[in-house]
């Protein structure tokens, strides 16, 4: 079983000054009441806020207490109500923001290279956006803020400790440039400071998890981001889960998740996912999210191997919304009868995904996913592929097929570990500058280097190995490729030139001008393994979603991948994901069925659960014995039949998560 929570909620109380009251209907009661009618089995409760006030009888800092609590003892009671029902209590408090501490201490916030306020998110004031530098006179306060509410609340009391808003800033205060200049690194240089950041973030951590072990060394401890990447691998020891915010409507999207999951999972942690409530972002007081959008989110929680977490904000005067938890209940008990087909499962794949947020540029500090990433995510999705994201410390012999996405930079060590793969039988697909030397040297692809296409838009023609089911006529590639000659590959696509670029005297029509028909450089290529595209085909997805391009890479994963784990006849909006639990003996296929719409100006989200009758789905197995196939969601035995090392069955009705068990 596992030891995360399933159900959990993150209830943030990020309270004003000036909103009377505070706590006044707070009853014990009716708060676990709430809770446990819920389903709920875990909850982060707030010691401190980013308005800077404390919600706990504090004896250090009693100046800190929320100036208009009217139960000093909030905290408190919240634990204790929860723990009188076998719910968990993890304690939140806040890092790098604290409206107070802007007020009155600014000579403990971070500078930049002006030495301006460094504000991460760019909202107008009134805020408490400005970043605090955990290099000041900020680090014992913060540490004295712990002692004193880990004291107070009962080291035997304290479930976990969730510590908020921890980044990587290119800082130039005093404190940062006086560190630098120590370790002896050039405090002019941005990739030097950031270099020192995350230097800095990790001693950070490191010391204050040991900090907090000391005096509760059961608690869990997190240290949230915003995101799970590799900028943050060299301190997730540190860590005792992974928590992956990923509010689809508050900013994230719904590519956010399904890319970060797939790597998180594979860095040795057990995680949770969490969403929110909200309609939108994190504060949306008084909205209700989609039940269906709900569903979708959690649901995909626990396909991708995770628990789930929902976050809400209490009403400053303490009562938790009876709406909310009506919602919250009614997906919790659904993924209360789910999850003991989710504890300990591990994902079942084929493909690996090379992260390319592992070669961002140094001086640069970007926690966005990048696009090419988001479409390779969408097509193996799409396509039904079993796939996880993972970085150049991680095991490539484990995957049949290696994709490196438009944009993996190639080093020395990536090279050998390319060479070693291909060598020892693997298959690679990649494309545009990935790993494609530019001094035009020789390349795993076969192929070298010539220029950046003179033309922006130029158009691929498909034949029978790659487009075979596309029309035999040119189709446009709606961001600019490279020129690569044939070294060694066989050619399996060409591109055809356009008559001009647009530019300087000449265009036609609204856009590109249109094919010439002269045959121009290859697009896709392979050698030994390895299948080479030209144009940075992922990215060409995520922007425009061209069916072809999805067409072109699924002829070509046919090529470099026999047996496909999991098949089926249905639409492309079917997510698939198959995870095995080996004590039970059993794999567990996910089938979600949800359509995310941006039916408003700002977000998309999910109101429909639009059922799908009687798919067809074809699973790889090998050579073991199947006994049974099961809908365990609704007790349903399911006939199958068997061909060589697959097993095929129609599923009669997917409505929104159905869960098969292959036993």
């Amino acid at each position: 079983m596992s030891s995360i929570s399933y159900r959990q909620v993150h209830l943030d109380f990020h309270t004003s000054e000036f909103i009377p009251s505070v706590g006044e209907d707070f009853s014990m009661e009716e708060f676990g009441d709430t809770l446990e009618k819920a389903n709920v089995n875990s909850i982060t409760c707030f010691g401190r806020c980013h308005h800077g006030w404390l919600y706990y009888p504090s004896k250090r800092f009693p100046e800190l207490i929320h100036p208009n609590l009217k139960n000093h003892n909030l905290l408190l009671e919240q634990i204790e109500a929860c723990h009188k029902r076998g719910i968990r209590v993890p304690i939140y408090t806040t890092a790098q923001w604290d409206g107070r501490i802007m007020r009155e201490h600014p000579e403990w916030l971070a500078l930049d290279e002006n030495g301006e306020y460094i504000d991460t998110q760019h909202v107008p004031a009134p805020h408490f956006y400005n970043t605090i530098c955990l290099n000041s006179g900020y680090r014992q306060f913060f540490k004295e803020h712990l002692e004193d509410m880990i004291e107070v609340t009962g080291p035997e009391n304290v479930d976990g400790i969730f510590i908020d808003i921890l980044f990587h800033v290119d800082c130039k205060c005093p404190s940062c440039v006086a560190k630098m200049k120590e370790l002896g690194m050039n405090t002019e240089d941005k990739a030097e400071r950031l270099r020192y950041a995350s230097h800095m973030l990790d001693e950070f951590k490191e010391e204050i998890t040991a900090f907090i072990h000391e005096m509760a060394p059961n608690a869990t401890v997190f240290y949230n981001s915003s995101h799970i990447g590799p900028a943050y691998k060299n301190s997730f020891k540190d860590y005792s889960h992974l928590e992956l915010e990923s509010l689809p409507s508050g900013g994230w999207g719904y590519d956010h998740f399904p890319a970060t999951s797939r790597y998180a999972r594979m860095l040795g942690k057990e995680m949770i996912g969490m969403t929110g409530k909200f309609h939108t972002y994190w504060g949306d007081f008084h909205s209700l999210k989609n039940k269906a959008a709900l569903e979708l989110e959690c649901f995909s929680m626990l396909a991708m191997g995770a628990g789930c977490s929902i976050g809400d904000q209490l009403h400053p005067s303490g009562r938790l919304s009876k709406g909310a938890y009506d919602l919250i209940g009614n997906v919790y008990a659904s993924v209360k009868e789910k999850e003991p087909y989710c504890w300990d499962a591990k994902a079942k794949t084929e493909i690996a995904v090379l992260n390319p947020e592992e070669f961002y540029p140094e001086d640069s500090y970007d926690l966005s996913i990048s696009p090419s990433l988001i479409g390779t995510v969408r097509m193996l999705q799409e396509m039904c592929y079993q796939f996880d994201i993972i970085d150049t410390d991680m095991d490539f012999s484990a995957y049949k097929v290696l994709i490196l996405p438009d944009c993996i930079y190639g080093n020395e060590k990536l090279d050998q570990l390319l060479k070693a793969y291909l060598e020892q039988g693997g298959k690679v697909l990649a494309s545009y500058e990935s790993c494609l030397k530019k001094d035009g040297s020789e390349s795993i692809y076969g192929v070298r280097y010539k220029q950046d296409s003179p033309y922006y838009r130029e158009f691929v023609m498909p034949n029978e190995k790659i487009g075979k089911k596309l029309p035999k006529e040119e189709f446009v590639m709606y961001l600019r490729g490279l020129d690569v000659e044939a070294d060694k590959a066989e050619v399996l696509m060409d591109k055809i030139e356009p008559y001009f670029d647009r530019a300087g005297e000449k265009f036609c029509s609204h856009q590109h001008a249109p094919s010439s028909g002269k045959v121009g450089y290859p697009e896709v290529t392979m050698y030994q393994g390895a299948i080479y595209f030209s144009h940075p085909v992922f990215h060409c997805y995520r922007k425009n979603a061209a069916a072809w391009c999805k067409a072109m890479v699924k002829d070509a994963l046919e090529i470099l991948l026999e047996e496909k784990l999991v098949s089926h006849n249905g639409p492309s909006t079917i997510l698939a994901a198959l995870n095995h639990q080996e004590k039970e003996e059993r794999d567990i296929l996910h089938i979600l069925h949800y359509i995310t719409e941006k039916r408003s100006e700002d977000i998309y989200t999910v109101e429909d659960v639009i059922p799908l009758y009687n798919t067809e789905f074809r699973v790889y197995v090998g050579e073991k014995e199947i006994t049974t196939v099961k809908n365990v969601i609704r007790s349903e035995k399911i006939e199958f039949t068997r061909d060589a090392g697959y097993i095929t069955f129609s599923v009669p009705l997917i409505e929104g998560h159905e869960m098969i068990e292959i036993k």
